[in-house]
């Protein structure tokens, strides 16, 4: 479930996700030219002014878990994924996350009709494809953050109870309402560590009880390896679909969203976190005052 399994992970996170930044300016500096480094001008202030609300929300997260551990903060989210109480966050971690990767609608500074291609104006060839490799990449990154703290990460609704017990009730309906008239043969149980030639394959499916059992094992693989990868696609769909719904900002009304009405907000939600986990002594353990 976990290559690495950090005490300090969103300490780690943050720490690397905010070295972007000096790229960006660096290479915006290197090119020579007033366009590319306007684009990077404008992208360093972009990513550090919503590193803020990013960081911020990341806060309201530890507060609710109790630890800085993204493995912790994944097996809290068992009963209830952080989506549902905290719906508003949500919405306002992905805001930040979208002007943190210079998505649509916050690609300002890689405004094609103002600043031709922001900071990669004047890099070509392999420069050129890193830099798009790496916006990507970050792309993919937030979209696993956004699946680690607010949708479970790994874990989702019992896949057993959801597709296997459907098959399990239909079958013994069908078995019960027909075995009258069409009496069903069982077959032995078969042995999946035996599965010598595509044709066993064929005797796994004839039998009807071990028709069951493939789907569980089935199941039980798909729950430990690709939830996941899912939930990533979802959040990298939702990606594309803002880029394909909404206008693109102008640079002042982007800063003004950050500093007049995302950061105070984010504050006020701290502040009123607190004082309700507080109130009916709910602090997680490790928190005290």
């Amino acid at each position: 479930m976990a290559i690495f399994d950090y005490d300090l992970g969103i300490f780690f996170a943050l720490a690397v996700s905010s070295i972007g930044s000096y790229g960006i300016l660096v290479s915006g500096w290197a090119a020579n030219s007033k366009y590319a480094f306007m684009g990077a001008i404008r992208s360093t202030a972009q990513l550090l002014s919503y590193e803020l609300v990013f960081s911020s929300i990341v806060l309201i997260l530890i507060i609710f878990s109790g630890s800085f551990s993204l493995t912790f903060i994944v097996e809290c989210q068992q009963a209830v994924w952080n989506i549902f109480p905290l719906l508003p966050i949500a919405l306002m971690f992905f805001i930040a996350i979208l002007a943190e990767t210079n998505r649509p609608p916050f690609d300002l500074p890689e405004a094609e009709s103002e600043l031709v291609a922001g900071f990669m104006t004047e890099h070509g060839a392999s420069i050129f494809v890193f830099f798009f490799l790496g916006e990507y990449s970050s792309l993919i990154i937030m979209s696993t953050f956004m699946s680690i703290f607010f949708l479970g990460g790994h874990f989702c609704p019992d896949l057993h109870k959801i597709i296997l017990d459907p098959f399990i009730f239909l079958f013994y309906l069908l078995e019960f309402k027909f075995s009258y008239f069409f009496p069903l043969v069982g077959f032995p149980q078969f042995d999946f560590n035996n599965i010598q030639h595509v044709n066993d394959y064929y005797v796994l499916f004839n039998n009807k009880n071990t028709i069951l059992e493939f789907i569980n094992v089935f199941i039980d693989k798909v729950y430990g390896s690709y939830i996941l990868g899912f939930k990533i696609i979802i959040v990298v769909f939702c990606f594309i679909w803002v880029r394909a719904s909404f206008p693109r900002f102008r640079y002042d009304q982007l800063m003004s969203l950050c500093w007049k009405e995302l950061l105070p907000l984010v504050f006020a939600y701290i502040l009123f976190t607190i004082c309700l986990f507080y109130t009916f002594d709910m602090m997680p353990f490790g928190f005290t005052f």
